[in-house]
């Protein structure tokens, strides 16, 4: 069985595809995986092999970009899809994407929410395809109309029949309700490792902060990464915070010991230790969480983060801190006002235990489901 995987840049967007990728290489499949320049260097550190796709140029993207800081954050994620992953991605990609389905032969495709290049090379080829969700159904379905005028630009009806296709998600069903008929939830078989004692043997709880992958390279990140530091730091716990690569501790200026910094740590050994996290509502950090019953306190920036944040609210798994110390249209900034909320929703969740007992709740719901193995061989006997 030959399979080939495709995702636009951003590690958020590709990380969900990974448990398919390690399930099918365990399998003995053929693995091919396709995405922008931005991912080589995550690509060349995984024995898969790998092909480099197109990406717009910066200065299209740069005009496109303007008018969406100045829009609403809902209208700015439609337009986001419709024109950046929709159509400037969409023929940027398209070129290594055709050539992979023509040369290479899949006989599946499977890709990420936001990438359609290989949808539209999937149609052509007469190859199946699915796509694998990167964010809660209700964030992908708001912007599902806004597809039809950018794909079936390519051949009439793609739209719909990507919309058809199986769509493949982590989350549990009593936290995000899929609209898609051909919904098909997994899990993902973690294996973990024990956490350096970063902290002289102490055996506080242990809160992880993190801001994901992309919070990192906004101009206001070191304030952010100080703000939620002394909303937690200010606690009886230990405080793991993972900056990504754009953001250095020493960036950060002294800390307290019982708060150790890294640019990267595996999630899954994070979690299996951590009590709470503290993030930005990226799906991958929440949903990673609550599948291992961690509850979580979201401080959602951009994108689908307040969706993210609110699903987890209304399940009684976390809390929501919405930011008011930024300017709209501005990058987010975090005032006083947000410290002092952060530090109280923490302290809420690490002392009542309905929430943590919620996040076990959705966990034993995840555990439910098919492992990526066992969904890869109703997809790809």
């Amino acid at each position: 069985m030959r399979v080939l995987f495709a995702s636009t840049r951003g590690a958020g967007h590709f990380h969900p595809l990974v448990p398919l990728i390690d399930a099918c290489t365990a399998r003995g499949d053929d693995v091919l995986v396709v995405a922008p320049p931005a991912l080589e260097a995550l690509l060349a550190s995984r024995k898969q092999p790998y092909r480099i796709g197109g990406e717009p140029p910066k200065e299209e993207i740069a005009r496109v970009m303007a008018p969406v800081l100045e829009l609403p954050p809902d209208d700015g994620a439609s337009m986001m899809v419709k024109e950046v992953f929709g159509r400037l991605g969409t023929a940027a990609m398209l070129p290594a994407l055709e050539e992979a389905c023509r040369d290479w032969r899949p006989d599946l495709v499977l890709h990420e929410t936001f990438e359609f290049a290989s949808v539209v090379a999937a149609e052509r080829h007469g190859i199946p395809h699915a796509r694998v969700a990167v964010s809660a159904a209700q964030f992908t379905a708001a912007t599902d109309p806004l597809l039809g005028p950018v794909l079936d630009a390519y051949g009439p009806g793609i739209a719909e029949r990507l919309l058809a296709a199986p769509y493949l998600t982590r989350l549990p069903a009593s936290l995000d309700p899929s609209p898609y008929a051909a919904t098909h939830r997994y899990h993902e078989d973690l294996r973990q490792d024990v956490l350096p004692d970063w902290w002289g043997g102490a055996r506080d709880p242990l809160v992880h902060v993190t801001l994901g992958t992309e919070a990192g390279a906004l101009p206001t990140a070191i304030g952010l990464y100080r703000a939620v530091l002394a909303a937690v730091s200010a606690l009886p716990v230990r405080v793991l915070l993972t900056t990504g690569h754009h953001v250095d501790a020493t960036d950060l200026g002294p800390l307290p010991p019982h708060v150790h910094v890294e640019q990267w740590v595996p999630q899954a050994d994070v979690l299996r230790s951590a009590s709470l996290v503290v993030c930005h509502g990226g799906s991958g950090t929440v949903f990673g969480a609550l599948a291992v019953g961690v509850p979580v306190v979201c401080v959602p920036l951009f994108a689908d983060q307040p969706e993210n944040a609110r699903l987890v609210a209304e399940a009684g798994a976390g809390k929501v801190v919405t930011p008011a110390g930024a300017p709209a249209n501005e990058p987010p900034v975090l005032g006083p006002d947000d410290v002092r909320s952060i530090r109280a929703a923490a302290e809420l969740l690490l002392e009542e235990p309905s929430y943590g007992a919620r996040a076990r709740s959705l966990a034993d719901e995840v555990r439910t489901t098919a492992t990526a193995a066992e969904l890869l061989a109703t997809l790809a006997p």
